[in-house]
């Protein structure tokens, strides 16, 4: 009963809503020429399930995908190579195109300073949970959010999104992220305390201790909010240079509209 009530939620959450216009700010060849292996490609998606979890993380960014790129171990599909992997609310981890996302707004989020040993942990951890499950719970705590107004004071949004069955086996996007990072040790957004300690001269002074957060509470905006994670603008990156832009005037009267 509940995997079929689970199954239905999946299919009902991950329908697209409205039929507004993206502007696409970066074509997909430039968004392939820029990523690299481990970096996080973070979507503003438009179904049902991402306004949920737009509303709990105050963000535009409701899904994370991990990117591992051309790898011996995805297979190609339709002659497309598959180089992202994702946790998806129906199929689970799976492997996908880049251009699944080529018609959303995303965001490039690049660990600092991974040395190439700990990248290619992360890339093997993530890869070898493709074909896990996504944690259908989540699903059913999520679906309450999509009513009008609901009433989820700020200071637990969070940990609304923490849930599901806790089975490691059944990831969310940005938990399967998470977990791979934590392997390595490398930081997203550590707790931070502060001990107050006495110099031999009798001074004060205050130390600072990083404790990893449980990664069940990572989501997606928390890799683009971390200060070990840089934003790379591939239009940037790939020598974006003002004054070759081509304008067409338009007048007051009939501005361009998209």
């Amino acid at each position: 009963m509940f995997r079929l009530l689970g199954h239905w939620l999946a299919n009902y959450l991950t329908r697209p809503i409205g039929t507004s216009a993206m502007v696409n700010t970066c074509d997909l060849a430039t968004l392939q020429a820029t990523l690299q292996p481990g970096d996080i490609l973070l979507i503003d998606g438009n179904t049902r399930i991402s306004s949920a979890i737009k509303y709990l993380t105050h963000s535009t960014w409701s899904h994370a995908a991990f990117y591992v790129g051309p790898h011996d171990s995805l297979p190609a599909y339709n002659g497309q190579v598959e180089e992202l992997i994702e946790s998806d609310l129906i199929e689970g981890v799976r492997a996908i195109p880049l251009a699944n996302y080529a018609m959303l707004q995303t965001r490039i989020c690049r660990p600092v300073g991974l040395t190439a040993e700990d990248r290619k942990k992360v890339v093997d951890y993530v890869i070898g949970h493709l074909g896990d499950s996504y944690d259908l719970r989540n699903a059913i705590d999520l679906v309450r959010y999509l009513l009008p107004n609901p009433p989820v004071p700020s200071r637990w949004r969070r940990r609304m999104l923490a849930l599901g069955s806790g089975d490691p086996t059944r990831a969310i996007c940005s938990t399967l992220i998470a977990q791979a990072f934590e392997i390595v040790r490398y930081p997203i957004l550590p707790i931070v305390t502060q001990e107050l300690l006495t110099s031999p001269k009798g001074e004060n002074y205050y130390r600072e201790y990083m404790h990893i957060r449980h990664h069940s509470l990572f989501t997606p905006r928390d890799f683009d909010i971390s200060p070990y994670f840089e934003i790379v603008k591939p239009t940037i990156e790939n020598s974006f240079k003002y004054r070759e832009i081509v304008w067409v005037d338009q007048s007051p009267s009939q501005p361009y509209l998209t």
